[in-house]
């Protein structure tokens, strides 16, 4: 059984376009999933904060009420020198400065959304409530920008008259589907443009355990020799798996595989109502027996570890597991990727959760049974909605295109539900912080206490990462207790995982590993020692697990081993199910 599964898909991704770092590991944004993006954009509480704050400072409101007045009287002249910025793509087209009425439309856009913004600067509010009214802010001028209106923009007046009308009528039919389904947001990809198993997760391999959680997918050696200690991928729980094998020549299971790794990875199975009871010790078990059974189709005692967004919260908490049981000496080496541990500087999501939001996320899910990935897909949109709203609103209802064919936004949309009981946990944990205290959570029956973990750690951060900053990713050298490599790749929460080498714009930065476990408290003192390297990180990934897997051997004949056998093709079915 070595040549009769899937080879390479057929079809290729386009190259990249500027947004194609815009998709996330939708587990980030629990609360929101739960309930929707509304309660972000109205945040009450913050916003009578911000009133309040406000009305104790007359003067600046009186002083910022005046600039804009004075502006719009400029503007009104054709003497106003606002413009947009010159990467802002909304207003890319000519038109939009060579019209005068376009040109004022824009200007007036300009001039009101700094004031906006300078009056919630003049109130001075906490972290929590700047976020929340700062983001509503935000996106409130975001959709008021005239280049989302019909009757405005020239895109959509050039493409009805090239198309005699038809774009406005295939633009409104993509409106009613899209607004029809979840996630009801415009599509950034087609439904058909990709197949999984063909196009994508089309690395060649078998599933060799299947359980009632996850199928472990052994990949088919391609060197002749391999290292001894497999690498087992440990995925997001909210995502798809195949983030590691997007695509052919895009997978980094491929990359590992042909550099001469045993690769395994988990699938996790779409969990419906029933599984509602499926909690963190139910996913932190199933990493250990998919460990288990990479030992025992290798036939060695240890396995190295790959892990992604919530997987690698959990495997971060099994590691302190099997430190507190003696029974670390299992794990040769670590890798965790757009990780957060410490959640009290986590960005975005993490100042917008507190105890009453928490609450109502959690009893949503309890309602329903799971949390459905796609109201999760929904809330991160409207999170991003310059990047993943209003261009498609351009795009596919102004001009009535289809979106382009691009692979990470295909598996972004493919998104899963999330068992009730690992919502609650997971939530828990990210209210209370309790990962940087030892103690404070549990898990498989243990107290997690991450300094205990000794292992070697490969830490990944994108820099341009909206959802998690990567100095909330670096906080997380600081509470392990082994020795880290912080690698810091140049780009966004997903794509920043998908830098296969090749790509002449790619680069990553990195320090010195230092000569006894620790890295600089401050990120910024860590940026600073550090280079940049050009290229993908994934061959410097390559070569620090091949330091930590052991010698050669000769590659396996077959799949599977020790009444472990091959049970399906890679993909597997839990990839298909809905």
């Amino acid at each position: 059984m070595t040549a009769q599964y899937p080879g390479t898909g057929q079809r290729q991704s386009p190259p990249e376009e500027p947004d194609a770092d815009i998709a996330t590991g939708l587990d980030m944004l629990l609360p929101d999933g739960a309930l929707g993006p509304l309660r972000r954009m109205l945040p009450a509480a913050s916003g009578m904060r911000l009133a309040a704050s406000l009305a104790a400072r007359p003067a600046a409101v009186l002083r910022r009420s005046a600039g804009l007045l004075a502006e719009l009287g400029k503007i009104g002249l054709g003497r106003s020198e606002l413009a947009p910025q010159e990467n802002d793509r909304r207003f890319a087209d000519p038109a939009w400065s060579q019209n005068g009425l376009l040109r004022r439309a824009v200007q007036t856009h300009i001039a009101a959304t700094g004031t906006a913004t300078g009056l919630v600067d003049d109130a001075e509010l906490d972290r929590a409530d700047d976020e929340q009214v700062r983001f509503a802010v935000s996106g409130l001028c975001d959709a008021l920008a005239p280049s989302n209106n019909p009757l405005l923009n020239p895109l959509a007046w050039r493409a009805a008259i090239d198309t005699r009308g038809r774009s406005a009528v295939e633009g409104l039919r993509r409106l009613v589907t899209d607004l029809s389904t979840p996630p009801r947001v415009p599509s950034t990809v087609e439904p058909d443009a990709f197949t999984v198993g063909e196009d994508l997760a089309a690395t060649p391999g078998a599933v060799v355990l299947r359980t009632p959680v996850f199928e472990l997918i052994q990949y088919l050696p391609q060197t002749r020799e391999v290292r001894d200690v497999p690498v087992l991928i440990v995925p997001s729980t909210i995502n798809r798996y195949y983030l590691a094998d997007l695509a052919p020549g895009r997978s980094i299971v491929e990359h590992l595989v042909r550099g001469g790794q045993q690769v395994f990875s988990m699938s996790w199975r779409n969990p419906e109502a029933e599984h509602a009871d499926w909690d963190l010790n139910t996913y932190g078990q199933a990493v250990l027996d998919a460990m288990d059974a990479c030992e025992r189709i290798t036939r060695v005692d240890r396995t190295a570890l790959m892990a992604f967004c919530s997987g690698a919260t959990i495997t971060s908490m099994l590691l302190a597991h099997l430190a507190a049981i003696g029974q670390q000496h299992r794990v040769a080496a670590v890798a965790l990727a757009a990780t957060v541990l410490d959640q009290d500087t986590a960005g975005t999501a993490g100042a917008l959760l507190d105890e009453a939001t928490a609450r109502a996320a959690t009893e949503a899910s309890a309602a329903q049974g799971y949390l459905d990935g796609r109201t999760v897909a929904e809330a991160f949109a409207w999170l991003r909605p310059n990047d993943l709203i209003w261009p498609h609103w351009v795009d596919n209802y102004l001009q009535g295109r289809a979106p382009k064919p691009v692979d990470i936004r295909y598996w972004n949309a493919d998104s899963t539900r999330m068992t009730a009981a690992l919502h609650r946990d997971l939530i828990d944990i990210a209210l209370s912080n309790a990962l940087v205290t030892p103690g404070a959570a549990t898990l498989l029956g243990t107290p997690v206490d991450l300094s205990k973990i000794d292992r070697d750690v490969y830490l990944i951060a994108g820099s341009a990462d909206h959802l998690c900053s990567w100095q909330a990713c670096y906080r997380t050298t600081q509470l392990l207790g082994g020795r880290s490599r912080f690698v810091l790749a140049g780009s966004g929460h997903v794509a920043a995982m998908v830098t296969p080498p090749g790509n002449d714009t790619a680069g990553f930065t990195v320090a010195p590993e230092p000569v006894t476990p620790g890295h600089p408290a401050e990120p910024e003192t860590w940026l600073e020692a550090a280079g940049t390297e050009s290229g993908s990180w994934w061959p410097d990934l390559l070569d620090w697990l091949g330091e930590r897997c052991g010698g050669l051997r000769d590659a396996p004949p077959e799949l599977g081993g020790r009444g472990l056998h091959a049970v399906h093709p890679a993909p597997g079915e839990y990839v298909y199910a809905r």
